[in-house]
């Protein structure tokens, strides 16, 4: 548990002095990680060892790990850390924030780039996918639901064993797709350094950094986060815009193929709507604009 639950947890359970040094803790992590301990104690009104025994009360060896603990959640950010009632913001803030990082993004991503990874793509016997948590994970499920639809052999992996397993597996030129919003993922870092070390060709879509670093194909998303926390993030449709991106340099580049694939595929789906269908001319025409597959 992080040192600022276990404080929050803690009230009313602590002696009185102890109480005290808490609440004033809680009112302002920055300074209770930043001051020293005699001005904490003065501020607080509390004597040195007050502050020493809440330190232990908290399963902290000393006040200095009890400081360095709130140094770490302050890093969090004040955001996440103030109580104050926040103004709950309209619809339109929604579209807003998705308008604005897609605008941010429009012209990060190279047509040279996309066009050499569609070829690398189009040429190997099997494509990985790899995405961690919320967002990630979600979005490598989204990528092998675009390229299978275009003929291409793919399998999205979530679970960091199944990741590094299958990223032993791979044979030179197959490729490896890998996601992450934040650039940062172990997870997917370590079975993409696997698959790369086996031969794979790596394309990432990812911020700068680390990963992108190991990438052959980088296609760069840039993330904004706002102080508005209690909305979802609008960071992930970068991701999918780049997907999309990709997916659609595929479609092209193989029309042919691409083309009959689709074909089918609406046949089918038309075929399972007509069944709920009312048989007027109107409804005819509208199904032949739904979208592939929901």
């Amino acid at each position: 548990m992080d040192i600022v639950s276990r404080i929050k947890a803690g009230l009313g359970h602590f002696s009185p002095a102890e109480e005290k040094v808490a609440r004033f803790i809680l009112a302002d992590l920055n300074y209770a990680a930043n001051a020293p301990i005699n001005e904490l104690a003065e501020k607080a009104k509390v004597s040195h060892a007050s502050i020493t025994r809440l330190a232990r009360t908290l399963t902290c060896a000393n006040v200095r790990e009890l400081k360095l603990k709130l140094a770490q959640s302050a890093a969090v950010g004040e955001r996440f850390i103030n109580e104050d009632a926040v103004d709950k913001k309209d619809i339109s803030h929604v579209y807003q924030s998705i308008h604005d990082i897609l605008t941010l993004n429009a012209g990060l991503i190279e047509d040279e780039t996309v066009e050499q990874a569609g070829q690398h793509i189009c040429a190997a016997k099997h494509t990985l996918v790899f995405g961690v948590g919320g967002g990630s994970s979600m979005m490598a499920q989204e990528c092998q639901n675009r390229f299978f639809r275009l003929g291409i052999p793919s399998n999205a992996h979530s679970d960091p064993m199944m990741m590094r397993m299958t990223a032993a597996t791979v044979d030179n030129d197959d490729v490896v797709v890998c996601l992450s919003l934040s650039g940062l993922s172990p997870d997917v870092y370590h079975a993409t350094q696997i698959a790369k070390e086996y031969g794979a060709i790596i394309v990432a879509i990812c911020p700068d950094g680390e990963l992108a670093n190991l990438a052959d194909f980088h296609l760069p998303i840039a993330t904004q986060e706002s102080d508005y926390i209690f909305k979802p993030s609008a960071s992930r449709y970068v991701m999918l815009a780049a997907i999309d991106i990709l997916s659609s340099e595929l479609a092209m580049k193989n029309q042919r193929k691409s083309r009959e694939k689709l074909r089918r595929l609406k046949v089918q789906l038309d075929a399972h709507r007509e069944q709920h269908a009312t048989g007027n001319d109107s409804m005819n025409e509208h199904l032949k604009r739904l979208p592939l597959g929901d």
